[in-house]
């Protein structure tokens, strides 16, 4: 079986700057300024297939939702787009929770693409990280993975462009462990990229992924990038970050209707001398001019997810000065339709990887009576989530797990009865079932007693959100939203019995968990975890041993 596996040593090393030209602009007539333009992605995800369902439309300028998105659709758009002062760049997580057709290779398949169509610099994403940061610098630099070798295609050359990641630092040393910035060339100006990734990524991401990292503040990182880019003669930059705001659904890709959160955190405090916040991590597509330090409007955007927006942004730089005309700065969020031709030669690329995917991915492990998905109860309780943590449940059952949770977050798509291809329909594939569980995460089981396993419960709140656990079928429990956080979880019963809190419970969860992820640090309380398979395997060993499956009720969550 073709999987990712999770990296669980993370070597830190400082890598150099360095500085490129940038092939694709040219120098035009010498003016008083220097036309750039910026072509951006973020938030990919490996989607090199068209994604499909509601993460295969995009909103675009007249509020109308259309089809966009696919490897092939982004390099013509991107064709269409470029001009001879175009560098194109990204905002993180490219890779990480990918298909299957980029994930059985580690990804490699999409930086290829990246690759190819231009991608120049990058800021790191936390999903980046999820197979861990020696396997990130792998992906930097080149070479076959350790555990699985080289793809049907060879050795890996390594990425063609940079992850940027002012951020991320070395824990034993304090110095940055990924490239902070870069810089570029165009039309005889230099342009200075930096990265960086949100701060919450140890909360997000597998712990082992992350361990001997710091993750510092975003803001204080780009202002320490921006004062070296200074003192390197650099005066026109861009800011690459991975984090973002929210907007209403529905909202237009050049609105600028954000729910002020921490991108604009970001994009209102950062030095002053940075001119454009390209944004990513929350999915959402917008364009706005916010404020710096000073008081002078700078650009803030983000792009969407999976290919299906692709940002441009123009401006000049006074060849004097070398800084950004900030009057010059223009944006516009322009929607990936799938209503030109693809491009041919991207589309032979991903063709070749589908073949090489294909016998794992079409092959059928099991069968569900209706569609299995990720909506939720008033509670916030899913049909999917219950049939994950029940496959956990039964993995460790021989090391007396008793119940489990899987957290929502690690719940990727959903599983449609009708046949996504030739297969018929209510068959589950490898590959579908791949979309659900992406990460290769190990299932695990530890021991919290019932006073722990209540605290545990209480920590699906937190002052960023809720996130609610899914139960499986041995677990119940109510809640009240209404409630102070930290008293909202009530009625906890353990195959049916109350649960006694001094008693000891036999707990299965994801190492993500374990570990202490999403902000479930009861979990990192209980020693010695016992890890069983991969949550994949479970995954298909549940569906194998249990088909046809049907929606479970959605009761073992009461209240709201």
């Amino acid at each position: 079986m073709i999987r990712r596996r999770i990296t669980l040593a993370c070597a830190l090393a400082g890598l150099a700057v360095g500085v490129a030209a940038q092939p694709a602009a040219a120098a035009g007539p010498k003016g008083p300024t220097a036309p750039v333009r910026l072509l951006a992605l973020n938030d990919f995800h490996g989607n090199l297939e068209p994604p499909s369902g509601s993460s295969g439309t995009a909103v675009d300028e007249h509020g109308a939702s259309v089809p966009a998105g696919g490897a092939a659709y982004v390099a013509a758009h991107l064709k269409r787009l470029a001009d001879r002062n175009t560098v194109t760049v990204a905002q993180g997580d490219l890779i990480g929770a990918s298909p299957l057709l980029s994930a059985a290779y580690h990804d490699e398949p999409s930086v290829e693409f990246l690759g190819k169509v231009g991608v120049t610099a990058s800021a790191v994403g936390n999903h980046e990280f999820d197979e861990g940061y020696q396997e990130l610098l792998r992906i930097q630099n080149g070479g076959c993975h350790p555990v699985d070798g080289c793809s049907p295609a060879g050795r890996w050359k390594g990425a063609k462009y940079d992850y940027l990641g002012a951020n991320v630092l070395s824990e034993k040393t304090n110095k940055p462990a990924i490239r902070p910035w870069t810089i570029r060339r165009i039309n005889g100006v230099k342009v200075g990229f930096i990265g960086v990734v949100t701060k919450t990524t140890p909360a997000i991401v597998t712990p082992s992924g992350v361990q001997g990292l710091r993750f510092d503040d975003e803001v204080a990182a780009a202002d320490r990038a921006a004062a070296e880019l200074k003192r390197r003669g650099v005066r026109a930059m861009v800011l690459l970050v991975h984090e973002g705001d929210e907007v209403p659904s529905g909202h237009r890709p050049d609105s600028c209707d954000v729910v002020a959160g921490a991108g604009t955190r970001i994009a209102r405090d950062a030095d002053p001398e940075i001119d454009v916040v390209l944004a990513g991590h929350t999915h959402q597509q917008y364009v706005c001019q916010i404020a710096d330090p000073r008081g002078r409007p700078r650009l803030y955007s983000s792009g969407s997810s999976f290919g299906r927006v692709i940002t441009q942004v123009d401006f000049r730089v006074d060849r004097r000065t070398g800084d950004v005309v900030r009057s010059s700065l223009k944006g516009d969020n322009r929607v990936v339709t799938r209503d030109v031709p693809p491009d041919p030669e991207i589309s032979r690329f991903v063709e070749t990887w589908k073949e090489r995917v294909a016998e794992v991915a079409n092959k059928p492990i099991g069968r569900i009576t209706a569609d299995l998905t990720r909506t939720p109860s008033p509670a916030g309780e899913t049909a999917l989530g219950d049939v994950i943590a029940d496959a956990q449940l039964a993995a460790m059952r021989d090391q007396g797990a008793q119940i489990a949770v899987t957290n929502p977050g690690g719940v990727r798509a959903d599983l449609t009865y009708a046949a996504s291809g030739s297969e018929g329909d209510g068959v589950v594939t490898y590959g579908e079932a791949f979309a659900v569980q992406p990460f290769s995460n190990i299932v695990g089981v530890v021991s919290l007693t019932g006073a722990q396993l209540d605290a545990l419960l209480e920590q699906q709140w937190t002052s960023a959100g809720e996130k609610i656990l899914q139960p499986s079928s041995t677990l119940r429990f109510t809640i009240d939203r209404s409630k102070p956080i930290g008293d909202r979880v009530s009625g906890i019963t353990v195959d049916g019995q109350p649960v006694d809190p001094a008693a000891t419970y036999k707990v299965a969860a994801n190492n993500f968990l374990l570990g202490g992820g999403d902000g479930f640090t009861v979990f990192t309380e209980a020693p010695d975890p016992v890890l069983g398979p991969i949550d994949l395997d479970a995954f298909q060993q549940y569906l194998e041993a249990n088909s046809p499956i049907s929606p479970p009720a959605l009761n073992r969550i009461s209240g709201q």
